[in-house]
């Protein structure tokens, strides 16, 4: 179906792109400028989401207003580094950035960002200097951390005013937490100063492709809140996740100021197997082969992760400083073989709890924690019969929690966010027969149903499924066919409400040869704009980045959409997030809800009947619950301190807050440890870090009423 919508949309191009761009940027150092290639793409994602996108809407003015005011927000949600002068600098834009993408005009979105680079030098600037200023903790004021919704700074003297009370709660904010010993003060604005500097680093490294990304994002959150363009760099690194594999040296990295750090070891992985590079030790310079070493001090972090990553069987050399040392110390050389590198720790996992019933029996259960919807298309079109995917786990996760005689599944989607359609879709196939799981549409009206083509069952006892706001998409479809099926329970709190299909698509395959000669001619004559603009390219990446659009709306089996209502629950626990402020109902570009004709399916039960009764004993059981009530008291908590926007700079005051928010924390901890037959805590000693899950304790006590009701009724 997505192959027919791409046809025909376009006839060759050349590259238009704007002879006399709107805005003529200065030519300091530091400022950045578009690229060739990168006005190409803009003007050619424009004309893509115009024919192509689900939601069909005018791009006129008042869609450029929108894409203005989110560009703004992506930049300085906070109102931190902007002055009131700068946006009325700015409005000129309003109307017209739209028209400027669609002809490949970049120029007045980047003046926008270079005023934010120098605002943003100017304030970290500012900040530095305050660190080693005198302050007096005993004077009432506070700093507003949160100015979303409050004006500009209508001048320099305002913004440094504020700055001014952040770097007070800085420094305040580190005393409270030292021990008071001699020459902690010094020790304390040594790491602020460290940490300014960190943000400082940071913002200097990032180049036009940060800067396009920011403005291609604007565009795209105007249409729909889940359409994004990814950069090659992020292109891989999405791709990657899907995959839950990549081929390299299995290292997680980071940026300490200017240095690459290895912030953590992935087992299994060449890193891992070869014992040498620890965590926290820097990279300072790499070689593929036998080939020179380069610095990479100073680089982006992606440029020097695409230099070690590369081809499975490859070599690479790094030259590390252990951790702890001066990055004057000598240089260790690490030489390894990369390999293909699986990421098991954000795949399907298994544990097995024991409950018992009312009944006195114990029960156990299989709990199958399902981090994303993940398939690796790569492999699987490669025709490897061991390619990964979340099916194909929890397929065999099933398998062996019924050789361990497990009396129901937990299927846990908490955090969720969803992933492959076709994954949601053969997952349900694991528990029902065939059957439709999922209604889609296209822009056309067309509709499809996506069925479960198999009839096995790996899984035919009691299944319950845990959702919660941050279930989403994939995660919904599986949940709500499971409930339409009469499948199983669902348990936890409402999902987060994403009813659209998003299609990936390389961007390279929409860029015209001609364009592509063009541009050839054109990369000679450029610098490109910023250092780094293309250097470090991704092995592999698609070079004209990626579109990840809505193509499709998906309607459960009974054809009510799950746009913004999501899947609510059978057995239903309270939240923090309140629809309006988390979920697709607080994006305000995101599709409406609707419903279509039901499918033709039939239910595997008819669980109303013992839905009510799981109901009444669940809120049974929270009425005598101490945990339910200091959930309540959470989300109490957590609500108060959403609606605050400022803190107090009073060190008596402030420390009174923390050591009343300290006390009551150890009553809680203390009240649970009493529960569990442990000894009470004192202040001062250290608090266990403890697996406690209420709702998934209590989702466990369901299950075992549920599997008694099941039995009852056999």
């Amino acid at each position: 179906m997505l192959k027919k919508l791409f046809l025909a949309l376009f006839v060759v191009a050349t590259v238009a792109c704007s002879a006399n761009p709107r805005v003529n940027l200065d030519e300091g150092a530091g400022v950045l400028r578009p690229n060739a290639k990168q006005e190409v793409i803009a003007k050619d994602l424009v004309n893509l989401l115009e024919k192509a996108h689900y939601k069909k809407i005018p791009f006129n003015d008042s869609l450029s207003t929108v894409v203005f005011d989110l560009y703004l927000k992506g930049l300085d949600q906070g109102k931190n580094y902007f002055l009131q002068t700068d946006i009325d600098g700015f409005e000129p834009y309003r109307k017209v950035l739209l028209s400027d993408l669609k002809n490949g005009d970049l120029s007045s979105m980047f003046q926008i960002y270079n005023v934010y680079r120098k605002r943003f030098a100017e304030r970290m600037k500012y900040a530095v200097s305050q660190i080693d200023a005198k302050y007096d903790f005993t004077k009432e004021e506070s700093f507003t951390y949160n100015r979303e919704d409050l004006d500009w700074f209508k001048t320099e003297a305002e913004a440094n005013e504020n700055w001014k009370k952040r770097i007070k709660y800085d420094l305040l904010n580190l005393k409270l937490s030292s021990t008071g010993k001699e020459g902690e003060e010094a020790k304390n604005r040594k790491t602020l100063k460290d940490r300014y500097q960190n943000l400082i680093s940071q913002e200097n490294t990032s180049n036009n492709y940060d800067a396009f990304q920011l403005m291609m994002n604007a565009f795209t959150a105007s249409i729909d809140p889940h359409t994004n363009y990814f950069t090659p760099e992020d292109a891989q690194r999405f791709n990657e996740s899907m995959s839950r594999s990549f081929e390299g040296i299995g290292a997680q990295l980071m940026m300490d100021n200017e240095v690459v750090k290895v912030m953590k070891i992935v087992p299994g992985g060449p890193a891992f197997r070869d014992k040498t590079l620890k965590q926290d030790d820097r990279i300072i310079a790499v070689a593929q082969g036998d080939g020179e070493f380069v610095d990479v001090i100073g680089w982006r972090l992606g440029n020097v992760v695409s230099k070690i990553k590369g081809p499975k069987g490859t070599t690479v050399r790094l030259k590390i400083i252990s951790a702890g040392q001066e990055l004057t110390a000598t240089p260790k050389i690490v030489s390894l073989v990369r390999d293909k590198i699986v990421d098991e720790e954000q795949s399907a996992k298994k544990e097995i709890k024991e409950i018992k019933g009312d009944d006195g029996k114990s029960y156990k259960i299989g709990i199958i924690k399902v981090p994303g919807f993940y398939i690796n298309f790569k492999e699987m079109q490669a025709g490897n019969p061991d390619y990964k995917s979340t099916t194909r786990d929890v397929k065999r996760i099933l398998d062996t929690l019924k050789q361990q005689k497990v009396d129901g599944v937990l299927m846990d989607l908490r955090g969720n966010g969803g992933g492959s359609l076709i994954e949601a879709v053969d997952l349900t196939g694991l528990f029902i027969k065939s059957g439709p799981v999922v209604q889609v549409r296209d822009p056309n009206n067309r509709i499809e149903v996506n069925n479960d083509e198999d009839p096995s069952i790996s899984w035919d006892g009691p299944l319950g499924v845990m959702i919660d706001r941050s279930s989403a998409s994939a995660s919904e479809i599986f949940a709500a066919a499971i409930q339409d099926y009469g499948r199983g329970i669902i348990l936890g709190t409402q999902s987060y409400g994403k009813g659209t299909v998003q299609s990936a698509v390389a961007m390279d395959q929409f860029i015209s040869r001609a364009d592509r000669l063009l541009l050839a001619a054109r990369t000679k004559t450029e610098s490109g704009g910023a250092p780094g603009a293309d250097e470090g390219m991704p092995q592999g990446a698609p070079q004209f980045g990626q579109i990840n659009f809505t193509t499709f709306k998906f309607y459960r089996v009974n054809g009510s959409s799950t746009q913004h209502k999501g899947v609510t629950p059978d057995v239903e626990f309270p939240t923090v997030f309140p629809a309006d402020k988390f979920g697709e109902s607080s994006e305000k570009a995101a599709l409406p809800w609707d419903q279509i004709k039901s499918s033709s399916f039939t239910p595997f039960a008819n669980l109303s009947t013992l839905k009510t009764q799981l109901e009444e004993k669940h809120t049974k059981r929270m009425d005598a619950s101490p945990e339910y009530k200091y959930l309540l008291d959470d989300i109490a908590l957590f609500k108060k301190k959403e609606s605050e926007t400022s803190i107090t700079l009073q060190e008596a005051k402030l420390k009174k807050e923390r050591d009343d928010q300290e006390v009551k924390n150890r009553e809680r901890i203390n009240a649970r440890r009493k529960l569990q037959g442990l000894p009470e805590i004192k202040k001062g000693d250290h608090v266990p870090r403890t697996e406690n899950d209420f709702m998934l304790d209590e989702s466990l006590n369901v299950m075992g009423d549920f599997i008694e009701g099941v039995k009852a009724s056999a």
